[in-house]
């Protein structure tokens, strides 16, 4: 009976095995593939790998944007809300109240994934990460920072929190510096750790770097006069555009108020837009010496035709043009030194005004200079069907049209060039484009005469020891609530240097200075001055001396 006993449990033993080795045959070679992607789909997740932001910089190679490797906390709330001793050291981390933090924790329990603490320094994250609090873990991403902070702000732009473009060249170029996210398979553990990589599925693509045109060097040096006789001169804002005349890149582009894009806590969102490319002022007397290359290729004037300005203005139609004094009789050198109203409108008068805006609109006024930056303005040219005379005169010495201080330069830029138009850039290395909308020997003449505005009429503050300068200053009166106001104001002057053969066009605006006397040849000419005279020996441009010039009184 006993040995039976035996037989029958060996028996049992014996089936028992064969029935878990063919459990296991089945599970090994059937179900294989099946199990192996069950497990997988609980412990394998496919991780996102962040790419860094092209680097901009400028033109000789110095960052003006760059990505940093961050890490930024998140947590999964119903595992963290679980770690009572965690809670308590995450709050005093975050310094947020514990009961406030479990509230928001449980409002997004719904969630596995909710941010504690984004773009933190490696260090400091690793630091709460050593804690090791339960459901509190690390995402490794980039942060852009700005080296040249608020200098160059306005032509760089920043991006969000997200590390996407939102203002300036970091939007415009979003899609060419935003780099492509890599993909890789990682086994977790159940508390959402990774464990190990298992493979790399797609590598990421940073993005790819942009050189601007813009010299850092030039930057900082027209910010720094900027911003001090913005404030000496107690203005509400000011712009300042330096460019190339050979290759008709931008070399300094700079504002006030500025903003630094390191630290947008309390951004004043006025102080973010480039006011160089999207305000657009009406620039007053600077646009004169246009009027006159008008009347120079129409074969009726030269340089020493001679307008008499006699008693010191004019009537057109019901509105009276004047001049500070009686003039008296005028050559158009000396008009434009003067800057003579009456000079210019009876100039303007004698011209067909079909041709005159034909001259404004191949100087490029009326859109924008095609920069591609995000908010460009295209200015105001208006196109009357019938021109009034009083609207002829006025637009000759500059109201009733609106252009920004770059298409303001670009147009000054076409003189310095000898009457070739060429393409303004932000961006290094491009060919401009060109097209010649004046004659040569016009374009000689009218920088001969805007020399003299700084030997001997308006602006001689504009004056740079050393070297030859030809530019023109305008002073505009703002429009207000009823009409043009006798005391709000705009400065502009724009230049050229050296004069006999440009190398720099600099263009200055001073918005509303609180001064007595508000005239751009005793506001913007000083700073073109420094700028320019700073600019040219950085450049090693050799001086041209010109006896008998120098700073004066405007």
């Amino acid at each position: 009976m006993t040995s039976v006993r035996v037989y029958v449990v060996g028996a049992i033993v014996m089936l028992l095995a064969s029935l878990m080795m063919v459990r296991l045959w089945y599970l090994q070679i059937i179900e294989k593939d099946f199990l192996q992607d069950q497990g997988d789909a609980r412990t394998i997740r496919m991780e996102r790998i962040n790419a860094h932001r092209g680097v901009i910089q400028d033109r000789f190679g110095k960052p003006l944007a760059v990505s940093t490797p961050v890490l930024s906390l998140w947590a999964n709330p119903g595992e963290l809300l679980e770690a009572e001793e965690g809670l308590v050291s995450l709050s005093e981390y975050l310094e947020v109240d514990l009961d406030t933090l479990k509230e928001r924790l449980a409002s997004a329990s719904s969630r596995n994934f909710v941010y504690l603490r984004r773009h933190l320094p490696p260090a400091e994250a690793r630091e709460v990460l050593a804690r090791k609090i339960p459901g509190v873990y690390s995402e490794r991403g980039y942060h852009r920072f700005y080296p040249a902070g608020e200098v160059a702000s306005h032509v760089v732009g920043f991006t969000n929190i997200d590390d996407k473009g939102q203002e300036g060249l970091e939007l415009s170029f979003d899609q060419w510096l935003a780099g492509t996210p890599g993909k890789k398979k990682v086994l977790k553990n159940l508390h959402g750790e990774i464990i190990r990589d298992v493979k790399p599925v797609r590598e990421a693509q940073p993005g790819r770097d942009l050189t601007l045109s813009i010299d850092l060097r030039l930057q900082y040096l027209a910010y720094r006069e900027l911003k001090t006789a913005v404030r000496s001169f107690k203005a509400k804002s000011g712009s300042v555009v330096v460019l190339d005349v050979e290759s008709g890149q931008v070399l300094a582009m700079v504002n006030q108020p500025s903003y630094n894009p390191n630290n947008r806590i309390g951004l004043d969102l006025a102080a973010v837009r480039n006011r160089a490319l999207t305000d657009a002022f009406e620039p007053g007397s600077t646009v004169k010496p246009f009027t006159v290359s008008v009347a120079l290729q129409s074969g009726r004037y030269t340089p020493s035709s001679t307008i008499d300005t006699s008693p010191g203005f004019v009537r057109v139609g019901s509105f009276t043009v004047r001049d500070p004094r009686d003039r008296g009789v005028l050559s158009l050198g000396q008009i434009i030194a003067h800057s003579s109203q009456v000079g210019i409108s009876k100039l303007a008068l004698d011209l067909n005004e079909y041709e005159v805006w034909n001259m404004f609109e191949k100087l490029g006024f009326g859109r924008d200079a095609g920069t591609g930056f995000p908010g460009e303005s295209g200015g105001y040219l208006p196109n009357h069907r019938r021109w009034k005379d009083i609207d002829r005169a006025t637009f000759a010495y500059g109201y009733g049209l609106t252009v920004t201080p770059l298409q303001l330069a670009a147009a000054y830029m076409t003189i310095a060039a000898g009457g070739v138009k060429r393409q303004i850039s932000l961006l290094a290395d491009v060919e401009p484009e060109s097209s010649r909308v004046m004659p040569a020997d016009v374009a000689s003449a009218l920088r001969t005469m805007l020399a003299s505005v700084v030997t001997e009429g308006t602006a001689r503050k504009a004056a740079i020891e050393g070297y030859t300068v030809a530019g023109k200053t305008g002073t505009v009166r703002k429009i207000g609530e009823d009409g043009y106001s006798d005391t709000s104001h705009l400065a502009f002057f724009a230049g050229m240097a050296p004069a006999e053969q440009p190398r720099l066009v600099g263009v200055v605006l001073i918005n509303e200075p609180d001064m007595d006397t508000a005239g751009g040849g005793s506001i913007a000419a000083p700073v073109f001055s420094r700028v320019m005279q700073s600019a040219l020996r950085i450049l090693n441009v050799p001086p041209v001396p010109v006896p008998g010039q120098g700073k004066g009184a405007a």
